[in-house]
């Protein structure tokens, strides 16, 4: 990589909310050049509807990779719990959104224990996980749903519905949720042990910190933002399948990689991933107007998190 490539990089994980949010500007231009008078309060309401889950998805990524960790079981934990809800629905709403955010907790958990305790390599134990949870959603499907499951009207009104006609309901549990990932990550020991962890584990460890305790409380809370992504996107498109969240297992990963968070664990902030996940939704938009097929919106995905990754990765070889 070039001086003047990698003072590039730099400047941008300087500036990385600037740099971001002239990126979103531009994007929402090329939309308008594209279809005139596309750009509009009613697009801007939408747009905001569907980064919602992907916003709430990645602000659990976000906690794990900021330790120096991966989740990839994110997506199937998501897919599980609101279809999980959707089954319990009949039986009342608190208990079905009980039952689905219990999943979450619970998958987290069990992340935790393998990556903290039993010392498993995070990418290879959600990855396992990941598969364990769909194929457990598959037999509980054909084992216990006669019919398909409906979604709650009260979800149904929190993943789609609007106040005053444009302000979508969902963006207000969006704001509470990384208000409190914010404010924690940078203004209370745990956030601040999260970043410790994850630029150094060892001497965390010998200044006395029970890093395996902060793991398992993190995976369980990754587990349980999943679970809440997973309601809000099945409130928003009205349906519970078995393949609900799966395409945005990628986009989770690469709204945390866009936002200047380290792969490498130690830095980063959820207010980056934020504007990651609206980039993305942005992108997505384009790549609809353009008629791209969804195959080859995985593709770009991907070849955003390596570029990033792997230019990321360049400039700190260089510090």
């Amino acid at each position: 990589m070039s001086t003047r490539a990698v003072a590039t990089v730099r400047l941008v994980q300087q500036h990385s909310i600037v740099v971001l949010i002239a990126l979103l500007v531009a994007l929402a231009g090329l939309i308008e050049a594209i279809r005139p008078g596309a750009v509009n309060a009613n697009w801007v309401s939408n747009i905001l509807e569907f980064a919602a889950p992907l916003g709430i998805l990645a602000a659990g990524q976000t906690l794990v990779v900021i330790m120096g960790g991966i989740d990839l079981s994110v997506a199937n934990v998501a897919t599980a719990a609101a279809y999980i809800m959707a089954s319990q629905a009949p039986f009342g709403v608190t208990r079905s959104i009980v039952a689905g955010l219990f999943v979450g907790v619970l998958v987290g958990l069990i992340n935790g224990v393998g990556v903290a305790v039993f010392k498993v390599q995070p990418l290879i134990m959600t990855l396992a996980m990941g598969l364990v949870v769909t194929g457990s959603l598959n037999v509980y499907s054909q084992a216990s749903v006669r019919t398909v499951p409906g979604v709650p009207a009260v979800i149904h009104t929190l993943g789609s519905g609007t106040v005053l006609g444009y302000v979508p309901v969902s963006l207000f549990l969006w704001a509470l949720l990384a208000a409190v990932l914010i404010v924690g990550l940078r203004g209370t020991g745990f956030g601040r042990l999260l970043y410790a962890l994850g630029d150094n584990l060892e001497a965390t460890r010998l200044a006395g910190v029970r890093g395996w305790q902060v793991l398992l409380t993190n995976y369980a809370a990754c587990g349980l933002l999943s679970a809440v992504a997973g309601l809000v996107l099945a409130g928003t498109v009205n349906a519970a399948d078995l393949s609900l969240a799966t395409v945005l297992l990628l986009p989770s990963v690469a709204a945390v990689v866009i936002g200047g968070t380290s792969i490498f664990g130690g830095s980063g902030s959820y207010s980056g991933t934020i504007v990651g996940a609206l980039i993305l939704t942005v992108l997505n938009s384009v790549l609809t107007l353009l008629d791209v097929p969804d195959a080859v919106k995985q593709v770009l995905y991907g070849a955003i998190i390596v570029v990033l990754a792997a230019a990321y990765t360049r400039v700190l070889g260089r510090e």
